[in-house]
Protein backbone atom coordinates (compact mmCIF):
# COMPACT_ATOMS: atom_id res chain seq x y z
CA UNK A 1 0.00 0.00 0.00
CA UNK A 2 2.71 2.62 0.99
CA UNK A 3 4.50 1.99 -2.23
CA UNK A 4 1.41 1.91 -4.58
CA UNK A 5 0.67 5.70 -2.47
CA UNK A 6 4.50 6.71 -3.15
CA UNK A 7 3.38 5.76 -7.00
CA UNK A 8 0.50 8.04 -6.82
CA UNK A 9 2.30 10.83 -5.16
CA UNK A 10 4.49 10.57 -8.28
CA UNK A 11 1.81 10.94 -10.85
CA UNK A 12 0.34 13.71 -9.59
CA UNK A 13 3.65 15.81 -9.32
CA UNK A 14 4.26 14.43 -12.72
CA UNK A 15 1.14 15.36 -14.04
CA UNK A 16 1.88 19.18 -12.77
CA UNK A 17 5.10 19.47 -14.24
CA UNK A 18 3.65 18.16 -17.54
CA UNK A 19 0.86 20.85 -17.62
CA UNK A 20 3.58 23.63 -16.88
CA UNK A 21 5.56 21.90 -19.88
CA UNK A 22 6.09 23.46 -23.24
CA UNK A 23 7.59 20.11 -25.08
CA UNK A 24 4.41 18.06 -25.57
CA UNK A 25 6.57 15.04 -26.28
CA UNK A 26 7.32 15.16 -22.81
CA UNK A 27 3.46 13.68 -22.23
CA UNK A 28 2.05 10.76 -22.22
CA UNK A 29 1.06 9.72 -25.63
CA UNK A 30 -2.89 9.75 -25.26
CA UNK A 31 -5.50 9.30 -27.92
CA UNK A 32 -8.78 10.44 -26.73
CA UNK A 33 -12.04 8.82 -27.78
CA UNK A 34 -15.50 8.59 -27.30
CA UNK A 35 -16.18 5.12 -25.15
CA UNK A 36 -16.44 1.56 -27.46
CA UNK A 37 -18.86 0.98 -24.23
CA UNK A 38 -20.88 2.32 -21.52
CA UNK A 39 -18.27 2.14 -18.29
CA UNK A 40 -15.30 1.47 -20.54
CA UNK A 41 -12.61 4.05 -19.37
CA UNK A 42 -9.22 3.17 -21.88
CA UNK A 43 -7.80 0.28 -23.49
CA UNK A 44 -4.27 -1.05 -23.08
CA UNK A 45 -2.70 -4.07 -25.45
CA UNK A 46 -6.28 -4.71 -26.55
CA UNK A 47 -7.90 -5.05 -23.27
CA UNK A 48 -10.59 -2.66 -22.29
CA UNK A 49 -9.98 -1.75 -18.56
CA UNK A 50 -13.65 -0.53 -17.30
CA UNK A 51 -14.32 2.65 -14.98
CA UNK A 52 -15.03 0.16 -11.88
CA UNK A 53 -11.22 -1.81 -12.43
CA UNK A 54 -9.23 1.55 -12.99
CA UNK A 55 -10.91 3.71 -10.30
CA UNK A 56 -10.75 1.00 -7.56
CA UNK A 57 -9.65 2.25 -4.15
CA UNK A 58 -10.56 5.87 -5.23
CA UNK A 59 -14.13 5.68 -5.60
CA UNK A 60 -15.26 7.73 -2.37
CA UNK A 61 -12.39 10.58 -3.66
CA UNK A 62 -14.19 10.89 -7.06
CA UNK A 63 -17.61 10.77 -5.28
CA UNK A 64 -16.59 14.19 -3.03
CA UNK A 65 -15.53 15.76 -5.90
CA UNK A 66 -18.65 15.52 -7.59
CA UNK A 67 -20.58 16.07 -4.64
CA UNK A 68 -18.87 18.86 -4.54
CA UNK A 69 -19.59 20.10 -8.41
CA UNK A 70 -23.17 18.99 -7.69
CA UNK A 71 -23.22 21.41 -4.59
CA UNK A 72 -22.09 24.23 -6.55
CA UNK A 73 -24.54 23.65 -9.71
CA UNK A 74 -27.48 23.51 -7.23
CA UNK A 75 -26.13 26.82 -5.07
CA UNK A 76 -26.59 28.57 -8.77
CA UNK A 77 -29.42 26.92 -9.65
CA UNK A 78 -31.21 27.87 -6.15
CA UNK A 79 -29.84 31.68 -6.91
CA UNK A 80 -31.02 31.57 -10.11
CA UNK A 81 -34.67 30.48 -8.81
CA UNK A 82 -34.82 33.24 -5.63
CA UNK A 83 -33.64 35.74 -8.26
CA UNK A 84 -36.32 34.94 -10.38
CA UNK A 85 -39.31 34.18 -7.71
CA UNK A 86 -38.07 37.37 -6.34
CA UNK A 87 -38.62 39.51 -9.70
CA UNK A 88 -42.08 38.30 -9.83
CA UNK A 89 -43.45 39.74 -6.95
CA UNK A 90 -44.80 43.28 -7.79
CA UNK A 91 -43.56 44.56 -4.41
CA UNK A 92 -39.95 44.41 -5.52
CA UNK A 93 -40.54 47.06 -8.16
CA UNK A 94 -37.08 49.66 -7.12
CA UNK A 95 -35.65 47.46 -4.65
CA UNK A 96 -32.79 45.53 -4.25
CA UNK A 97 -32.35 41.68 -3.74
CA UNK A 98 -30.97 42.67 -0.64
CA UNK A 99 -33.66 45.03 0.63
CA UNK A 100 -36.41 42.67 -1.05
CA UNK A 101 -34.85 40.09 1.17
CA UNK A 102 -34.62 42.17 4.54
CA UNK A 103 -38.22 44.00 3.94
CA UNK A 104 -40.57 40.86 3.00
CA UNK A 105 -38.59 37.94 3.65
CA UNK A 106 -36.39 38.20 6.49
CA UNK A 107 -37.73 40.85 8.69
CA UNK A 108 -38.30 38.65 11.63
CA UNK A 109 -34.95 37.60 12.15
CA UNK A 110 -34.13 39.83 15.34
CA UNK A 111 -30.46 38.04 16.97
CA UNK A 112 -31.06 39.09 20.97
CA UNK A 113 -27.89 39.27 23.35
CA UNK A 114 -28.98 36.06 24.80
CA UNK A 115 -28.67 34.47 20.74
CA UNK A 116 -24.81 36.00 21.50
CA UNK A 117 -24.05 34.37 24.65
CA UNK A 118 -25.51 31.04 23.72
CA UNK A 119 -23.16 30.78 20.64
CA UNK A 120 -20.06 32.06 22.77
CA UNK A 121 -20.72 28.91 25.45
CA UNK A 122 -21.35 26.54 22.19
CA UNK A 123 -18.02 27.35 20.82
CA UNK A 124 -16.13 27.79 23.82
CA UNK A 125 -14.85 30.86 22.85
CA UNK A 126 -12.54 32.23 25.65
CA UNK A 127 -13.40 35.48 27.84
CA UNK A 128 -10.19 36.85 26.90
CA UNK A 129 -11.69 36.82 22.96
CA UNK A 130 -15.01 38.49 23.92
CA UNK A 131 -15.05 42.16 23.12
CA UNK A 132 -17.88 44.78 21.67
CA UNK A 133 -16.40 44.11 18.43
CA UNK A 134 -16.33 40.15 18.76
CA UNK A 135 -20.16 40.35 19.80
CA UNK A 136 -21.02 42.32 16.61
CA UNK A 137 -19.32 39.80 14.41
CA UNK A 138 -21.01 36.94 16.38
CA UNK A 139 -24.28 39.28 15.79
CA UNK A 140 -23.60 39.35 12.18
CA UNK A 141 -22.71 35.23 11.74
CA UNK A 142 -26.15 34.72 13.34
CA UNK A 143 -28.45 37.02 11.27
CA UNK A 144 -26.37 35.43 7.94
CA UNK A 145 -27.73 31.94 9.31
CA UNK A 146 -30.46 32.89 10.34
CA UNK A 147 -31.60 34.55 7.00
CA UNK A 148 -30.10 31.68 5.28
CA UNK A 149 -32.77 29.77 7.08
CA UNK A 150 -35.57 31.72 6.59
CA UNK A 151 -34.87 32.48 2.41
CA UNK A 152 -34.40 28.50 2.11
CA UNK A 153 -37.89 27.95 3.49
CA UNK A 154 -38.97 31.04 1.39
CA UNK A 155 -37.90 28.83 -1.27
CA UNK A 156 -39.44 26.09 -0.50
CA UNK A 157 -42.89 27.20 -0.10
CA UNK A 158 -42.59 29.25 -3.64
CA UNK A 159 -41.24 26.09 -5.38
CA UNK A 160 -44.57 24.26 -3.75
CA UNK A 161 -46.86 26.94 -5.52
CA UNK A 162 -44.67 26.64 -8.63
CA UNK A 163 -42.99 22.85 -9.03
CA UNK A 164 -39.54 23.37 -10.92
CA UNK A 165 -38.11 20.64 -12.85
CA UNK A 166 -34.28 19.77 -12.41
CA UNK A 167 -32.37 18.14 -14.97
CA UNK A 168 -28.95 17.92 -12.61
CA UNK A 169 -27.96 14.83 -11.89
CA UNK A 170 -27.01 13.64 -8.78
CA UNK A 171 -23.49 11.47 -8.28
CA UNK A 172 -23.93 8.04 -8.12
CA UNK A 173 -22.93 7.08 -4.10
CA UNK A 174 -20.10 4.39 -4.36
CA UNK A 175 -21.66 1.07 -2.48
CA UNK A 176 -19.12 -0.90 -0.45
CA UNK A 177 -19.49 -4.31 1.57
CA UNK A 178 -18.54 -3.83 5.49
CA UNK A 179 -18.26 -6.56 7.14
CA UNK A 180 -20.27 -6.29 10.59
CA UNK A 181 -20.02 -10.12 11.88
CA UNK A 182 -19.42 -9.75 15.33
CA UNK A 183 -19.18 -6.20 15.85
CA UNK A 184 -20.88 -4.34 18.63
CA UNK A 185 -24.38 -3.71 16.79
CA UNK A 186 -28.10 -1.98 18.59
CA UNK A 187 -31.47 -1.51 16.79
CA UNK A 188 -33.16 -5.04 14.71
CA UNK A 189 -30.75 -7.41 13.31
CA UNK A 190 -33.14 -7.15 10.43
CA UNK A 191 -33.46 -3.61 9.65
CA UNK A 192 -33.77 -2.01 6.39
CA UNK A 193 -31.06 0.30 7.27
CA UNK A 194 -27.53 -0.19 9.02
CA UNK A 195 -25.47 2.63 9.86
CA UNK A 196 -21.87 1.20 10.16
CA UNK A 197 -19.90 3.59 12.25
CA UNK A 198 -15.59 3.54 12.29
CA UNK A 199 -14.21 4.98 15.09
CA UNK A 200 -12.00 6.21 17.67
CA UNK A 201 -12.86 6.85 21.28
CA UNK A 202 -10.04 9.70 21.75
CA UNK A 203 -11.07 11.50 18.70
CA UNK A 204 -13.54 14.86 19.55
CA UNK A 205 -14.86 15.00 16.12
CA UNK A 206 -15.89 11.21 16.73
CA UNK A 207 -17.45 12.27 20.50
CA UNK A 208 -19.63 14.75 17.99
CA UNK A 209 -20.43 11.51 15.91
CA UNK A 210 -21.47 9.85 18.57
CA UNK A 211 -24.11 12.81 19.52
CA UNK A 212 -25.88 12.84 16.09
CA UNK A 213 -25.73 8.91 15.95
CA UNK A 214 -27.47 8.92 19.24
CA UNK A 215 -30.37 11.20 17.83
CA UNK A 216 -30.67 9.20 14.52
CA UNK A 217 -30.95 6.15 16.73
CA UNK A 218 -33.97 8.04 19.01
CA UNK A 219 -35.49 9.35 15.68
CA UNK A 220 -35.97 5.85 13.62
CA UNK A 221 -35.91 3.22 16.53
CA UNK A 222 -36.13 -0.27 15.45
CA UNK A 223 -35.65 0.95 11.78
CA UNK A 224 -32.00 1.52 11.60
CA UNK A 225 -29.55 -0.94 12.72
CA UNK A 226 -25.78 0.66 14.25
CA UNK A 227 -22.96 -1.28 14.30
CA UNK A 228 -20.01 0.25 15.51
CA UNK A 229 -16.50 -0.33 13.89
CA UNK A 230 -13.10 -0.05 15.94
CA UNK A 231 -10.72 2.47 14.24
CA UNK A 232 -8.29 4.08 17.05
CA UNK A 233 -5.87 6.39 15.15
CA UNK A 234 -2.02 5.39 16.32
CA UNK A 235 -1.47 9.35 17.16
CA UNK A 236 -4.33 8.56 19.66
CA UNK A 237 -2.47 6.96 22.54
CA UNK A 238 -5.39 6.49 24.41
CA UNK A 239 -7.81 4.83 21.65
CA UNK A 240 -6.20 1.68 21.44
CA UNK A 241 -6.88 0.97 25.23
CA UNK A 242 -10.39 2.87 25.25
CA UNK A 243 -11.42 0.28 21.96
CA UNK A 244 -9.88 -2.49 23.63
CA UNK A 245 -12.35 -1.68 26.94
CA UNK A 246 -15.74 -1.13 25.06
CA UNK A 247 -14.95 -4.83 23.32
CA UNK A 248 -14.11 -6.38 27.08
CA UNK A 249 -17.50 -4.27 27.85
CA UNK A 250 -19.21 -6.30 24.90
CA UNK A 251 -18.10 -9.52 26.29
CA UNK A 252 -20.61 -9.06 29.73
CA UNK A 253 -23.23 -7.76 26.77
CA UNK A 254 -23.82 -5.53 23.77
CA UNK A 255 -25.60 -3.03 26.23
CA UNK A 256 -22.51 -2.89 28.89
CA UNK A 257 -20.89 -1.96 25.33
CA UNK A 258 -23.33 1.06 24.62
CA UNK A 259 -23.02 2.23 28.21
CA UNK A 260 -19.70 1.92 28.10
CA UNK A 261 -19.36 3.89 24.52
CA UNK A 262 -21.25 6.36 26.00
CA UNK A 263 -19.48 6.80 28.64
CA UNK A 264 -15.96 6.97 27.11
CA UNK A 265 -17.26 9.86 24.37
CA UNK A 266 -19.06 11.43 27.28
CA UNK A 267 -15.83 12.54 28.83
CA UNK A 268 -13.04 11.79 26.86
CA UNK A 269 -10.49 12.82 29.37
CA UNK A 270 -10.88 10.02 31.27
CA UNK A 271 -9.37 7.06 29.10
CA UNK A 272 -6.28 5.78 31.38
CA UNK A 273 -6.28 2.29 32.37
CA UNK A 274 -7.31 3.20 35.65
CA UNK A 275 -10.37 5.21 34.53
CA UNK A 276 -11.36 2.71 31.95
CA UNK A 277 -11.63 0.30 35.21
CA UNK A 278 -13.35 2.72 37.27
CA UNK A 279 -16.04 3.57 34.67
CA UNK A 280 -16.39 -0.45 34.19
CA UNK A 281 -16.99 -1.00 37.63
CA UNK A 282 -19.46 2.16 37.96
CA UNK A 283 -21.83 0.50 35.06
CA UNK A 284 -22.08 -2.90 36.96
CA UNK A 285 -19.44 -4.77 35.22
CA UNK A 286 -17.50 -7.97 36.31
CA UNK A 287 -14.41 -6.07 37.36
CA UNK A 288 -12.29 -8.79 37.42
CA UNK A 289 -13.69 -10.44 33.99
CA UNK A 290 -13.33 -6.88 32.28
CA UNK A 291 -9.62 -6.33 34.04
CA UNK A 292 -8.27 -9.50 33.22
CA UNK A 293 -9.81 -9.09 29.54
CA UNK A 294 -8.28 -5.11 28.99
CA UNK A 295 -4.83 -6.18 31.16
CA UNK A 296 -3.83 -8.85 27.97
CA UNK A 297 -5.27 -6.71 25.28
CA UNK A 298 -7.60 -9.71 24.03
CA UNK A 299 -9.18 -7.89 22.11
CA UNK A 300 -6.22 -6.46 19.99
CA UNK A 301 -6.26 -8.54 17.05
CA UNK A 302 -10.26 -7.67 16.35
CA UNK A 303 -9.67 -4.39 16.41
CA UNK A 304 -6.57 -4.40 13.92
CA UNK A 305 -8.99 -6.83 11.52
CA UNK A 306 -11.19 -4.19 12.07
CA UNK A 307 -8.66 -1.40 10.77
CA UNK A 308 -7.35 -3.58 8.05
CA UNK A 309 -11.05 -3.93 6.44
CA UNK A 310 -11.71 -0.32 7.32
CA UNK A 311 -8.56 0.66 4.75
CA UNK A 312 -9.99 -1.68 2.29
CA UNK A 313 -13.09 0.18 1.89
CA UNK A 314 -11.29 4.03 2.29
CA UNK A 315 -11.71 4.44 5.71
CA UNK A 316 -9.17 7.32 6.04
CA UNK A 317 -10.49 8.93 9.15
CA UNK A 318 -12.84 9.40 11.77
CA UNK A 319 -15.27 8.99 12.45
CA UNK A 320 -16.66 7.86 8.84
CA UNK A 321 -19.74 6.60 8.68
CA UNK A 322 -21.47 3.85 5.97
CA UNK A 323 -25.74 4.06 5.43
CA UNK A 324 -26.22 0.39 3.38
CA UNK A 325 -22.78 0.66 2.57
CA UNK A 326 -22.83 4.40 1.15
CA UNK A 327 -19.68 6.35 2.67
CA UNK A 328 -20.26 9.47 4.78
CA UNK A 329 -16.71 11.17 5.54
CA UNK A 330 -17.06 12.89 9.08
CA UNK A 331 -19.65 14.37 11.42
CA UNK A 332 -21.99 16.02 8.84
CA UNK A 333 -25.12 17.18 10.25
CA UNK A 334 -28.45 15.32 11.37
CA UNK A 335 -30.63 15.99 8.47
CA UNK A 336 -27.65 14.94 5.66
CA UNK A 337 -27.75 11.31 7.33
CA UNK A 338 -31.53 11.63 7.30
CA UNK A 339 -31.80 12.56 3.92
CA UNK A 340 -29.96 9.61 3.06
CA UNK A 341 -31.77 6.98 5.34
CA UNK A 342 -35.16 8.51 4.65
CA UNK A 343 -33.77 7.51 0.95
CA UNK A 344 -32.69 3.65 2.04
CA UNK A 345 -36.15 3.16 3.87
CA UNK A 346 -38.24 4.29 0.65
CA UNK A 347 -36.93 1.65 -1.53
Amino acid sequence: MGHFISLMLILGMLGFINACADNADSRPNFIFKPAPSPGAALKFKDKVVTEGELYRGAESDIFEAEMKVYEIKMNKLNAFLMEKFMEADPKKKGLSNDEYLDKFIASSVIIAEKDVDKLIVERSIPKEHINDQMRERIKKFLAMEKKKEVLEKWLNEQTKKSPVEVYIAKPNWPVFDIPIEGAPYSGASDAKVTLVEYSDFQCPFCAKGSQIVAELKKKYGNKLKVVFKNFPLPFHKQAMPAALAGLCANEQGTDKFWKMHDKMFGDQSKLEIADLKATAKSIGLDTKKFDDCLDTSKYEAAITKDMEQGQIIEVKSTPTFFVNGRIINGAREVEFFSDLIDEQLAK
